[in-house]
């Protein structure tokens, strides 16, 4: 079925000739008048006579888009699925293809959901593409532009008593569309929703189970430090939670906190440590209390230990310079090995007799007839035995040079004796000095690791403590944002409540007039509500609204004020349609001279309905009051402020 085929039908020409008349009370004509759209689709209907033409006027004004609120401007259509029934293309918008939603109807006859409409058109005009689609484009008419569009009610009605059911699986609900959209959309415990932690599907009548006992992503609070974690690092968590409660190995102390155990096992006299040997190798685990006794008992084992770690030492150190060492001790081998030969030399020629002699001067002349000299003679037949009386008397003493060299050379040899003597002792202190630095270092090494350690820990514990800080500024914050929400909502409430009056009478001051009619005459705000206010406590809640450079015929020329029926908390108490007189004004700040309109309502327009939503399609005078009153030098204007005033007239009520 084509869309364009159902329009809004006029209402029935059956008015009388008093109704198309103007009041008498007023100079000007005061009918009620369509805005500019609403004009010319009046215009291009065929209507007989001039009465069926201002009635269809009237209608037309009395479907003056108001403003929609915040749930109609930001959903799109419902889905198709809901529908218990077949699905006509007639309940399709042209734009998301889904149930209409808040219908507009544009120039062109096309219907599109409220929130469709405006974010198409919200970036400037656009061509309409179910024209395009159905080769009926023509301009102006099938140019989306703002304005252009009114609400479709009557689709609207239709669509809403449509057969609804419940798409979520496991759901038996059924109902209209109306009651789904009401009470069932978004609050369907068999609907589906991801997590927003773990972003796992569930189902929404398990979200609060889910939260608090099967996300893995769930904050918890520490039972003992009472910071919150992720669940995931819950192990994490007690390896260095300072509250964490410990049990002394020694004592068997239980419900320790963390942060206190490393104090509480310097002073437990049962704690079992080290022993104080356990660097040289003793590997015993003693008790505080008994380390006294373990020293004095195991002493012998203790110096063993302690020796052989010396030892260990002392091979590592000669082991830094193996080359040198050994040459030096090779070379003190070779020395004591000559100094042997000389002296047995020595020893040799003192008993040599005088006949010999000449063969033992040739010695000093070269050291390889020495030593072929001592050879001969020990290679010799042994001599005869000589009396020790004839001794002295046959020997020849050795010449002066000869033992001046072997005494010379036994000088030089035992000096470098003693100096490789002397290097050694020096090596053994240094040996000794190495020892007493690496033992040194040793403990130096020992604290800086235990120094190190304790130093991550604690930066660990302080890491923790500025993520669970940070977590809180940001929910601390999140906190603040959503009160300082609230606070200006409750601040537009307290100044709503303050200006809202309950006797009929109304005054509206508009300040900075200037600025906002220039903001009308840009298209930036060309209608202004009011405050709310009511005939009584518990009567009819109404508002004014205004357009500055004028709406419908009195665009650009006229001050246009209309008059507003909402939806109040005691309409069910009150008495419908409504049928009370109203009188706008634009006061003279000098009470001179007032502009005065008034009108009593069209019980058969949909203007004065009980409302079905937050408020009816505005009524009242396009053509209020000439702009050109408000130019130049004025009455009604002072100190760029303007004062409407409305009177209700409460008879009857």
């Amino acid at each position: 079925m084509n869309s364009r085929a159902w329009r809004r039908r006029p209402l029935a020409s059956t008015r009388s000739s008093q109704q198309c008349r103007p009041p008498k009370h007023s100079s000007r004509a005061a009918r009620l008048r369509p805005s500019e759209p609403e004009q010319k689709r009046a215009n291009e209907s065929e209507i007989s006579s001039p009465c069926d033409q201002e009635g269809l006027e009237e209608d037309m004004a009395a479907q003056e888009p108001s403003p929609p609120s915040s749930m109609e401007n930001n959903k799109p259509g419902f889905p198709k699925k809901i529908l218990a029934n077949k699905l006509e293309d007639k309940h399709l918008c042209n734009c998301c293809q889904n149930i209409l939603r808040r219908p507009f109807q544009a120039q062109c006859g096309h219907r599109f959901c409220s929130y469709c409409f405006n974010r198409t058109v919200g970036s400037g005009p656009q061509k309409c593409n179910a024209c395009i689609k159905e080769d009926i484009f023509e301009e102006p008419t099938s140019i989306l532009k703002q304005g252009c569009a009114f609400p479709d009610n009557a689709a609207r009605r239709e669509v809403e008593n449509l057969p609804a059911v419940c798409f979520n699986e496991g759901c038996s609900w059924k109902g209209s569309i109306k009651d789904y959209e009401l009470s069932h959309e978004g609050k369907c415990e068999f609907m589906i929703l991801p997590c927003p932690l773990c972003k796992e599907l569930i189902r929404l009548n398990e979200q609060e189970r889910h939260n608090e006992r099967e996300c893995p992503e769930r904050t918890l609070n520490c039972k003992y430090c009472k910071e919150p974690f992720h669940f995931k690092n819950i192990k994490a968590h007690d390896e260095i939670c300072p509250k964490y409660p410990m049990i002394c190995e020694g004592c068997a102390k239980k419900k320790i906190p963390r942060e206190k155990y490393v104090d509480h096992i310097k002073f437990c006299s049962k704690f079992r440590t080290p022993c104080r040997y356990h660097v040289v190798g003793c590997d015993m685990l003693v008790e505080k209390e008994k380390i006294h006794d373990h020293e004095r008992a195991c002493a012998h084992e203790h110096l063993n230990l302690l020796l052989h770690y010396i030892m260990g030492m002392k091979v590592s150190l000669e082991g830094l310079q193996p080359q040198s060492l050994e040459l030096a001790g090779h070379k003190a081998h070779e020395l004591h090995q000559a100094l042997r030969d000389l002296e047995a030399r020595v020893s040799q020629l003192s008993v040599i007799p005088g006949p010999i002699g000449p063969p033992v001067q040739g010695v000093p002349s070269s050291s390889s007839s020495a030593s072929s000299s001592s050879a001969s003679t020990s290679t010799a037949a042994p001599l005869p035995p000589v009396p020790a009386a004839t001794l002295p008397t046959s020997f020849t003493p050795l010449p002066s040079s000869v033992g001046a060299a072997l005494e010379l050379q036994l000088h030089s040899e035992k000096t470098k004796v003693a100096d490789l003597g002397r290097r050694c002792q020096e090596l053994e202190v240094k040996a000794g000095t190495f020892e007493d630095v690496v033992c040194v270092l040793n403990r130096e090494v020992e604290r800086f690791a235990t120094t190190m350690e304790a130093s991550n820990r604690q930066h660990r514990l302080d890491q923790d403590k500025i993520e669970a800080l940070s977590n809180k500024v940001r929910q601390l914050e999140r906190q603040v944002g959503v009160k300082d929400l609230t606070v200006a909502e409750m601040e537009g409430r307290l100044r709503e409540m303050s200006a809202t009056t309950f006797d009929g009478v109304f005054i509206w001051r508009i300040s900075d007039f200037t600025k906002k009619r220039q903001d009308a005459i840009a298209g930036r705000a060309p209608a202004m509500f009011s405050p709310a206010f009511y005939t009584s406590k518990y009567g009819y809640k109404m508002c004014l609204r205004i357009y500055l450079n004028g709406d419908g015929t009195g665009r650009g020329t006229h001050l246009s004020l209309f008059f507003v029926v909402m939806r109040g908390m005691s309409d069910a108490l009150l008495k419908w349609p409504f049928n009370q007189k109203v009188t706008l004004m634009l006061l003279d700040q000098s009470n001179r001279e007032h502009i005065i309109d008034a009108f009593r309502p069209d019980i058969t327009s949909s203007s004065f309905q009980r409302p079905v939503s937050e408020m009816n399609i505005a009524s009242g005078c396009p053509l209020f009051c000439p702009l050109s009153k408000l130019e130049g030098k004025n009455s009604y204007i002072r100190d760029d402020t303007i004062f409407i005033k409305a009177i209700v007239d409460l008879t009857g009520l």
